[in-house]
């Protein structure tokens, strides 16, 4: 197993209420969970392979709470990686590089789609973060208003 690590910038969001039920082993908010989780790599390698300034993300979809498995997820990768930083990308983020979270992710995955290489743009601004990937991938952050 090859060795990796990244400082990355970590952006989430899924269909769920606040406070994401999956984290604390709650069933989901609709009885399913869809999810993205976008990576603004600062600095990292694989090996040999620098990962700086690269972005990976993750969209996936679970019949169910996170933890009960049989989730299906597609990999998008910067598409200004080079051949090398792409697989590496691909290694670390389909959990077969091992390392969390990726490795503890994959035992939730069934299908793994074909990885999407595409541009990232992120816009970092406290909570008013967010990422687009390409054309057909946008996640925003706001703040969690109190329902009561």
């Amino acid at each position: 197993m090859k060795k990796w690590f990244f400082d990355a910038d970590y952006l989430q969001a899924c269909n769920c209420d606040y406070g994401c039920p999956c984290e604390f082993s709650a069933p989901p908010t609709t009885g399913s969970c869809e999810g993205v989780g976008v990576w603004k790599i600062e600095n990292g390698k694989y090996d040999a392979v620098s990962l700086d300034g690269l972005g990976l993300a993750f969209a996936a979809k679970w019949p169910k709470a996170i933890h009960e498995g049989h989730g299906t997820v597609c990999l998008f990768v910067d598409e200004k990686a080079s051949p090398e930083q792409r697989e590496a990308l691909i290694e670390i983020g389909s959990g077969k590089a091992g390392g969390l979270p990726f490795e503890l992710l994959a035992t939730t995955m069934d299908t793994l789609l074909e990885p999407r290489f595409v541009p990232f743009d992120f816009k970092l601004d406290g909570l008013q973060s967010s990422a687009r990937l390409g054309d057909n991938l946008q996640i925003a952050l706001e703040p969690i208003k109190n329902p009561v």
